[in-house]
């Protein structure tokens, strides 16, 4: 054999190791993505379980504003429809997703604004529970969404760093999107009585 043939062999043996690895480590980052998505949703969904018991709660104890209650009901209805395949986490389906879920907490925010006007409610053992349940399914949430960013982060770092890139580009592996604040987020909520 000619020392140029050995030359190359040697080289696309190289270049087969190191895309081998860079491949594994994208795979590895990618399954990541995954399951901290998957932590994302299942935070929503213990939100949307509890919703009904709330609901259920606040119905019982007050002669309530239907107006209100319709409101979380279809909300948490359309929040629960729209879903995103892990695969699919591009930054206008995130944005989707994202929509839905916002309007499930505005609702909440009007329902749990409403009830302050509702002593007997306030004072509820089973509501003051199921609302702290509430509040903390909410920080579980924020608590899911920050770290499936970090996760996003650091995926998309490999994704987009050379020579990560190129073999990224060859596999097939692109970009995923983020969590952003909701429109109008920078401005506390008014609340009146």
């Amino acid at each position: 054999m000619s020392k140029g043939l050995i030359a190359v062999i040697v080289v696309v043996l190289i270049l087969g190791f190191v895309g081998c690895g860079k491949y594994n480590g994208l795979v590895q980052k990618d399954e990541g993505v995954k399951e901290s998505w998957a932590q994302v949703e299942s935070q929503y969904q213990r939100r949307a379980d509890l919703i009904p018991n709330l609901v259920s709660t606040v119905k019982g104890a007050a002669d309530f504003e239907k107006s209100t209650l319709t409101a979380v009901i279809e909300a948490r209805s359309k929040a629960t429809q729209t879903t995103i395949n892990a695969g699919e986490l591009t930054p206008e389906n995130i944005a989707k997703f994202q929509g839905a879920q916002d309007q499930l907490s505005g609702a909440l925010s009007r329902l749990l604004v409403t009830v302050e006007q509702y002593p007997q409610l306030k004072a509820n053992q089973n509501f003051l529970e199921l609302q702290a349940q509430l509040e903390g399914t909410e920080n579980r949430i924020g608590v899911a969404r920050n770290n499936f960013n970090t996760v996003v982060k650091e995926y998309n770092q490999d994704v987009r760093t050379f020579p990560n890139n190129i073999f990224a580009g060859i596999f097939g592996f692109s970009q995923k999107g983020y969590f952003t604040a909701a429109a109008g987020s920078e401005k506390a909520p008014s609340v009146q009585f």
